[in-house]
């Protein structure tokens, strides 16, 4: 590459980050220019934005008071007020991996976030390839080396790939897994990492150096401006500020506050608004969907997550990164309105998620509270005895319980299926369980029908969420507003649940010149695979998911749906 191109794309790239520090002085977003939906030939440019922890409730509790991107596609766009991720385990790799397979968890191979080597005891993430290498050199950081290896469903992008290799799939994130879940086998995945900007990962025979090219420009720029602009976060709207207030969690005091305590570029609005940068930068370096084939862009935004962990969801810290995202995302739209062949955007999230169980005891849900873990503990005491065993048989791991001895491996059958069976027994009389089952016992149920997924029991909600291999020895759900955990400086808030607060969260298309629709009736993240594949004409392997019409396109109504038979 020329030394003057170097220089350009370096300009463009400093010039990404000169909005982000000054979110508050941002125009006005432009409305889109109205064009006939039926004169919409298939778009040039797919984009899938995933807002992680993006609840159907956090949607619709700002809905009316949104300005920018997200008031944008909520008036103009397709939306869907009834989206859910129909499985169990809501967690961020897993509800990832449904969005662009159309197959639940229990297909794609990522049940969650993070399993246990049951001969080794070793905790496995669900991305992690130990071939690969971290293009930023530091392979003992973030979650090591990491890759598409353990997705076994491929993506949207892969289809496109197989019939036009020369389209370009690209996705950006906060988080690794949010990038190569919607990147898919074929695409190129880049996320944030600390002290370098977008890092990515290296397989065999390739360098460091060519994987990174398409962000290297980039990273020069957003290094300079992390250099030149410290990290601050304060209020900029007075209802958010009114949010503010003192919380006692487990004996400590949490200081419910702008700016936070502790404040880091990726726990706050910073973290969004810069990854939508870097998805803009792709877009005009790139050249997305200007060529003559389709392209892909992946963009999954970490920073609501990291946020609801951190200060949980009803505070100033949230109200105020509902607002910044939403100023983003209209800057961002106005980009993607300019692309000459069209774009095509469907925004959805990979979970749900609620509030830390103080405020919500505070704020009219007594029920809410911290979960005891004492009887789990008398469980293995008892079992120990039962059984004659030297250790504790149940340790926490995979999202549920594994029968194991002290050194995580699990114990050999038929006593690993003895003491699981027992123990699932003693745990459904815990007060605090809501639904207990051996992973084994949950396998020989056969794949339930999701297409009503409101209808779903939890039992078929977690068998989606089972693998053989993956899944824990014992799976389980504890009582709606019940909470594991939790520290002042750590995680005060989670997901992971099977409850609509987790499951339900907004699906909405949106392209430029949409007209608003409201759709009612529920669907689901596994139908956006097979719906965005028939806009593009790219041929679908038969997925879970099914096709739904855009009414906006000139293409064919969607394909008659099979009805999927039990497994």
């Amino acid at each position: 590459m020329s030394l003057p191109r170097i220089a350009a794309l370096a300009v463009l790239a400093a010039v990404a980050f000169g909005g982000a520090a000054n979110a508050q002085t941002a125009p006005a977003p432009q409305a889109a220019p109205q064009v006939s939906a039926a004169a919409l030939a298939p778009p040039k440019l797919i984009v899938t934005i995933v807002v992680d922890q993006f609840s159907a409730n956090l949607f619709n509790q700002y809905r009316s008071q949104y300005t920018g991107g997200l008031r944008r596609m909520a008036d103009q766009g397709l939306v869907s007020t009834n989206g859910y991720q129909t499985h169990g385990l809501t967690e961020t790799c897993p509800g990832h991996s449904t969005v662009l397979t159309g197959m639940h968890p229990t297909e794609t191979g990522i049940p969650a976030n993070d399993w246990i080597d049951t001969r080794t005891g070793k905790e496995i993430y669900c991305l992690a390839a130990p071939q690969n290498h971290l293009a930023h050199g530091r392979d003992d950081t973030d979650n090591g080396p990491v890759g598409p290896d353990q997705l076994r469903a491929t993506t949207v992008g892969d289809w496109l790939k197989a019939i036009s290799p020369n389209s370009k799939v690209m996705a950006v994130s906060g988080k690794d897994r949010g990038a190569i879940n919607l990147a898919g086998h074929q695409g190129q995945a880049f996320w944030f990492t600390d002290g370098f900007g977008l890092t990515t990962f290296v397989e065999p025979g390739q360098t460091a150096q060519a994987k990174l090219a398409p962000v290297a420009a980039f990273n020069t720029g957003f290094k300079a401006w992390m250099e030149a602009n410290p990290v601050t976060w304060d209020y900029q709207r007075d209802e958010c500020r009114a949010r503010s207030g003192d919380w006692t969690i487990r004996g400590q005091t949490f200081h419910s506050v702008l700016p936070p305590a502790g404040l880091k570029f990726d726990t706050s609005p910073l973290l969004d608004e810069q990854t939508l940068k870097a998805a803009e930068y792709l877009l005009e370096t790139q050249r997305l969907g200007q060529g003559a084939t389709t392209d892909m862009l992946g963009v999954s935004l970490s920073g609501t997550d990291r946020i609801g962990h951190m200060y949980g969801t009803q505070g100033p810290e949230m109200c105020e990164q509902m607002y910044r995202l939403d100023t983003a995302l209209g800057a961002f739209l106005d980009k993607l309105s300019q692309v000459p062949g069209g774009a095509l955007v469907v925004l959805t999230a990979d979970h749900g998620g609620s509030d830390f169980v103080e405020r919500l005891h505070q704020n009219g849900y007594p029920e809410a509270h911290r979960v005891d873990l004492a009887p789990i503990a008398a469980i293995n005491a008892t079992l120990r005895q039962r059984f004659n065993l030297d250790a504790n048989p149940l340790q926490m791991g995979g999202s549920g319980l594994m029968v194991a001895d002290k050194e995580r491996r699990s114990l050999a059958d038929p006593l690993r299926t003895q003491v699981a069976e027992a123990a699932v027994e003693l745990l459904r009389a815990v007060p605090d369980v809501a639904f207990v089952e051996t992973r084994d016992r949950l396998l020989t149920d056969p794949l339930p029908d999701s297409r009503q997924p409101e209808m779903m029991t939890v039992r078929e909600r977690m068998r989606l969420s089972t693998l053989p291999e993956r899944s824990p020895d014992i799976l389980i759900a504890f009582a709606q507003a019940a909470n594991l955990g939790g520290r002042v400086g750590g995680t005060l808030a989670g997901h992971g649940t099977p409850w609509e607060y987790d499951r339900r969260v907004p699906i909405i298309f949106w392209w430029p010149g949409a007209h608003g629709e409201e759709r009612f009736l529920p669907i689901r993240t596994i139908d956006i695979a097979p719906t965005l594949a028939h806009v593009m004409g790219v041929p679908a392997p038969k997925v879970e998911g099914r096709c739904m019409d855009l009414n906006g396109f000139a293409v064919s109504d969607c394909p008659a749906t099979e009805l999927t038979p039990a497994r």
